[in-house]
């Protein structure tokens, strides 16, 4: 499922016409009726539906829903708020075809809102996704007329009306809908932290825009369960544990052995065919009954942090991850560096590694090999130089800007987690749910990421299904014996297991 901004739904909808041959009346019929499919299954023949409409695109998807639902024998109006002058090109063919069936159309007057008062399903096709700054009347006022009715249910035709599509608008005024209908494919504004709550819950139709544009048009997806089945490798009979991966996890203190246990046992978990834990030997006494099935290395240590002074040998192995629970100290950021400098292989940066590589970028851009890294929002904006609210509102632009300047892969972690890779791809993880808001969930992602990246597939699909997986993890666990408030790290190691028996259940 693609991803779009306004500007690329446009040009995939202009291709489908001029390009493709499609006839703008028929996407809008196409629109139309499987919205109101969608919406018969919210509503009850004895509701009262008032269809607001708009000009453009949006008002002539209202036309046809509610002609549909008319012809349904649903009991529907139409109030259109724009002058008749307003409404043109296939929108007026479509208001033709309603009144030639019967439809009742309303006009709208600010001082009488009947219409609206008197039904209790309101339908807002109203403005569609063109709006990048603030409503002008009537809008302006009708809005939050509509929101304050409490009593109501309001579905809104592919995007409520006034809230942008895009990324890093800040001020706006729009219809905080129960449900949205979506269009063609989601918009960014469905995955940002500021406008995902207007949208309520939300599904996406098909109208019959051919692939062809969105490859043409967006390089932006959802990362789906098809898409795990489709690119996830499938063990050979005849493999071995050589054939799966040979990983190295850098980190612990000994303040924090924890976090290294859990990046090693999700490792092992989600499919690694060996896995070395690097740490101290305080930490290897700590956490090496836990992790049985992991061989480890000893490194010198400071204070009880980490440091440079060990010959750390990284020649032989697939991957490498470091950061988890290494601290902040000086000389631990020297051990990050080398490991940068040195891997000649993969390597995940995540939790203090990520402190530590700020004062290192230009690094990243000498390496040879692939690096990925693991930031939530806070130590993203910390590498970038921006405060959080800046990245939250525009977190696909920074995060694509990122990973190309530093040739970097990034996994922008968040109740929707953003991976870019440095040609451009993204792609949205949407599994998981707030039972992932403890500490050591991070860790035990950067552990599922090092086992996937070691498998045979590219690297932009193995770091979308790891986040993928560790997200399902959790919310079949919410499913089946835990709740949100209970859920830990380890649980969602443990319930790895469960989410590949789904996937495999699936395929």
């Amino acid at each position: 499922m693609y991803i779009v901004t306004a500007k690329e739904m446009y040009d995939i909808d202009h291709f489908a016409m001029h390009t493709i041959g499609l006839d703008g009346k028929l996407l809008m019929e196409n629109a139309g009726r499987a919205v109101a499919e969608k919406v018969t299954r919210k509503i009850s023949k004895e509701d009262k539906i008032c269809v607001l409409v708009g000009a453009g695109n949006n008002g002539g998807d209202g036309f046809v829903i509610a002609r549909t639902l008319l012809d349904d024998a649903y009991d529907v109006n139409v109030l259109q708020i724009v002058p008749d002058e307003k409404i043109t090109g296939d929108a007026h063919y479509h208001k033709q075809v309603y009144e030639n069936c019967g439809g009742t159309l309303l006009r709208f007057a600010k001082e009488d809102v009947r219409a609206i008062k008197e039904a209790n399903v309101l339908i807002d096709a109203m403005i569609g996704i063109g709006v990048d700054g603030g409503l002008r009347e009537p809008f302006a006022s009708l809005v939050p007329f509509i929101n304050k009715q409490k009593q109501k249910l309001i579905i809104s035709v592919d995007i409520p009306s006034g809230l942008p599509a895009n990324e890093g608008v800040e001020a706006y005024t729009a219809i905080k809908a129960d449900h949205t209908v979506i269009i063609g494919a989601p918009k960014l504004s469905v995955f940002l932290n500021d406008t995902f709550s207007y949208y309520g819950s939300w599904e996406v139709v098909s109208i019959g825009l051919p692939t062809l544009a969105f490859r043409q048009h967006t390089t932006k997806s959802v990362w789906n369960l098809k898409d795990v089945k489709r690119s996830l490798p499938k063990r050979e009979p005849n493999d071995h544990k050589g054939k799966h991966g040979k990983g190295i996890i850098i980190g612990g203190c000994i303040g924090m052995p924890g976090a290294l246990s859990m990046s090693i046992r999700a490792a092992l978990k989600a499919g690694a065919g060996l896995i070395t834990g690097a740490t101290s030997e305080k930490v290897i006494q700590a956490i090496a009954a836990n992790c049985v099935e992991a061989t480890y290395t000893v490194l010198s240590e400071k204070n009880g942090f980490l440091d440079n002074q060990a010959n750390l040998i990284l020649a032989g192995y697939h991957a490498v991850a470091i950061g988890m629970g290494i601290g902040r100290e000086t000389w631990t950021g020297e051990l990050v560096q080398n490991v940068i400098d040195n891997a000649n292989c993969p390597v995940i940066i995540d939790a203090d590694g990520l402190y530590h590589l700020s004062q290192a970028l230009s690094k990243l851009k000498e390496r040879d090999q692939p690096t990925v890294i693991t930031p939530h929002p806070g130590e993203m904006a910390v590498l970038l130089g921006v405060s959080i609210q800046e990245l939250l509102q525009k977190p696909f632009r920074y995060a694509s800007e990122f990973a190309k300047e530093y040739r970097t892969y990034v996994v922008l972690k968040g109740q929707y987690t953003i991976i870019s890779s440095p040609d451009g791809k993204q792609a949205v993880n949407q599994t998981g749910n707030p039972g992932l808001s403890k500490g050591g969930s991070g860790d035990v992602l950067t552990g599922i990421i090092l086992a996937m990246i070691m498998q045979k597939q590219n690297l932009f699909q193995a770091l979308c299904n790891a986040c993928f997986i560790h997200g399902l993890s959790a919310n079949l666990l919410v499913i089946q014996q835990h709740s949100e408030h209970d859920l830990l790290a380890s649980d969602v190691i443990n319930g790895i297991s469960a989410a590949y028996r789904m996937i495999s259940d699936e395929v």
